[in-house]
């Protein structure tokens, strides 16, 4: 399937990607628009849109797009919504100090824009940093019981 998300990805656009493809559909492809482009390339497309204003997988009522996903696709996997509270207060300017592992993914989110702005590239390097982070995310369920 195809899947369309704004360009110049970021937190819950890295963590999106990685979500679906890790864990809805490993066959994935991700196109990359302007915001104003999302809906129109969506029709003509067929693309699933994600993490863009007014789409059913973009931020509803508090959730992020992470957590809209996990929702939509009845995810249960305790570390995954370990997970969510990370990105999202990463990604919600407003809720940042709300997860003390927050600010450093917003940080490295940063520094991967800064390295690689092109966002098929970027996805390609930070998957490993998702990972890593999920890995860490089911230890730490694990060891709560």
């Amino acid at each position: 399937m195809q899947w369309i998300t704004r360009s110049h990805v970021h937190v819950d656009r890295v963590a999106c990607p990685w979500l679906i493809t890790r864990f809805i559909d490993n066959q994935a492809e991700f196109l990359f628009a302007p915001k104003s482009q999302i809906e129109p390339l969506a029709k003509e497309t067929g693309a699933i849109p994600f993490d863009a204003p007014g789409v059913e997988l973009g931020h509803q009522d508090g959730r992020c797009s992470f957590e809209s996903i996990l929702l939509k696709y009845d995810l249960k996997d305790l570390a995954l919504h370990r997970m969510a509270r990370i990105v999202h207060a990463a990604d919600v300017a407003a809720d940042l100090d709300a997860d003390p592992i927050a600010r450093g993914l917003e940080a490295i989110a940063t520094g991967f824009s800064l390295r690689y702005p092109d966002d098929e590239e970027n996805l390609a390097v930070q998957f490993e940093v998702y990972d890593a982070l999920y890995a860490w995310c089911r230890l730490q369920v694990n060891r709560a019981g």
